[in-house]
């Protein structure tokens, strides 16, 4: 199995946010799409400065996580407004493809210590993995294994 695969069961839409947004505007995007990080783009227009849609506006310059949230709040001493996603975001993106295998992400994750990897193809954001849509998969596939199993012996 593949991340692709992964991609075609859960689908593409990936929650985007500014890099001039505030950590406000973060947490009250996660909270709105009961997620745990957004894909962090490269706003050129300061119009849009919460931008929240199934497609980045611009390109990844980074993503923001709850993790990240809470490393800002105990760095600084104020409110979440006004603190900006450029000062607390993860820049050194962590990565992967389309064709990376499941067993090998479950590796990539866990000895980088993230819980979302963006999954990325010819320089295009390709869609949004998650620790638990990686665990969800193999339970899927030790479940189908253990019910053929079964099937099997008792003839």
């Amino acid at each position: 199995m593949t991340l692709q695969e992964i991609l075609n069961a859960k689908g593409r839409a990936v929650h985007t946010i500014g890099w001039n947004a505030t950590l406000e505007d973060v947490v009250q995007t996660l909270v709105r799409h009961n997620c745990g990080s957004l894909i962090v783009c490269d706003v050129s227009d300061d119009r849009d400065k919460r931008h929240d849609d199934a497609g980045p506006p611009g390109h990844m310059v980074g993503i923001i996580t709850e993790r990240d949230i809470l490393r800002a709040c105990a760095r600084h001493q104020g409110p979440l407004a006004s603190l900006k996603v450029a000062d607390a975001m993860t820049t050194d993106v962590v990565t992967g493809s389309p064709n990376d295998s499941v067993e090998a992400t479950m590796g990539l994750m866990t000895e980088m210590r993230i819980r979302h990897l963006p999954v990325v193809e010819g320089g295009q954001l390709q869609g949004l993995v998650s620790i638990g849509d990686v665990v969800k998969l193999q339970y899927d596939r030790l479940s189908m294994e253990n019910h053929y199993l079964k099937s099997y012996i008792q003839g």
